[in-house]
């Protein structure tokens, strides 16, 4: 049993530094754009202004306009760009790309997607196994940032339904308990 779990601390020190790596060598693999729709309205915001927002709660120009014509409040997405869900990144990436991991993602990526909606899926995955693997928590503004596509879209209508059940789902313990 320890042999185990020394090789599983390996195995995730390994995955790490390969993350940070790829992530240090090639920036070009992350989100400059996100493209946030909420009912009729669309703006494109760029990922340091939503970065900004996260880290000290000042807001752009261009997302202060779109945030007053939605109707909503800096600090009610400051919330939500920062809100922490705690997760093993080694569980979480191979619950992904279970069959039941697919359904969800299949039902997250209906709300962050990639602009053609193709490889929706793959990219939203590899976003969130990428940003549990820093220090085992997902943060949406992390998520965003680690988005293997130049832009990414939000339906911001559904955001906060979708991150409540990933939310739940991380937390229920049925996740805990299913073994891989």
């Amino acid at each position: 049993m320890c042999y185990f779990s020394t090789l599983l601390k390996i195995v995730k020190q390994i995955i790490l530094l390969s993350v940070l790596i790829i992530g240090e060598v090639s920036p070009v693999l992350s989100a400059d754009q996100v493209v946030l729709k909420y009912s009729i309205w669309r703006e494109s915001i760029s990922v340091q202004d939503l970065r900004k927002l996260a880290d000290t709660g000042q807001v752009s120009p261009s997302l202060a306009s779109y945030l007053y014509l939605v109707k909503r409040q800096p600090e009610d997405l400051q919330k939500i760009l920062n809100h922490p869900v705690k997760v093993d990144p080694i569980f979480l990436s191979k619950f992904l790309n279970s069959f039941l991991g697919g359904v969800l993602l299949d039902q997250v990526s209906e709300v962050i997607h990639t602009p053609q909606v193709k490889a929706s899926r793959e990219s939203l995955r590899g976003a969130l196994v990428t940003t549990a693997l820093t220090d085992g928590e997902i943060r949406l503004i992390k998520v965003l940032e680690n988005y293997p596509t130049p832009s990414v879209e939000v339906e911001g209508d559904r955001l906060v339904e979708i991150y409540g059940l990933l939310q739940k789902t991380l937390k229920s313990p049925l996740f805990s308990i299913i073994k891989f």
